[in-house]
């Protein structure tokens, strides 16, 4: 049997985007429906269509920061446990923000593997939202 610690992990990204980091967060806050519509090719058309139900476990609005723990669905078929935060904070020098999602996993065995898929989803999604906000304003 696995040890325990081996089966926890954590995944970090950042994301340089021309939003700002307010109009962001608040997509995620506040209109988590239009998330699909920003992203269509990627929400719907990203390898086999996946399902996840999750709930909102904190919202800072000041931080810009969101996050979510999945609770039900396909990644539950290999994780315990899969919580993601997302914070946008502003870029130090010139406009646009900086997006940082971190992720906190535990797989259900050591044959699940590490889940680096994510991330370049991860990236394309807050690419696709930050496209979708710049053409909003």
């Amino acid at each position: 049997m696995a040890e325990p610690s081996s089966l926890l992990g954590k995944l970090e990204i950042e994301v340089e985007i021309k939003a700002s980091a307010e109009k962001f967060h608040h997509m995620f806050a506040e209109r988590p429906h239009h998330i699909p519509k920003a992203t269509p090719g990627h929400i719907k058309g990203y390898g086999e269509p996946k399902v996840a139900k999750d709930i909102i476990e904190a919202v800072d609005r000041e931080k810009n920061l969101f996050k979510m723990r999945v609770i039900e669905g396909d990644l539950m078929k290999e994780y315990k446990n899969f919580v993601l935060t997302i914070q946008a904070t502003p870029k130090h020098e010139g406009s646009g923000s900086i997006v940082h999602w971190h992720i906190e996993y535990e797989k259900i065995s050591e044959e699940v593997a590490h889940p680096e898929t994510i991330v370049q989803l991860l990236t394309e999604m807050s690419q696709g939202i930050d496209e979708h906000l710049l053409t909003e304003e």
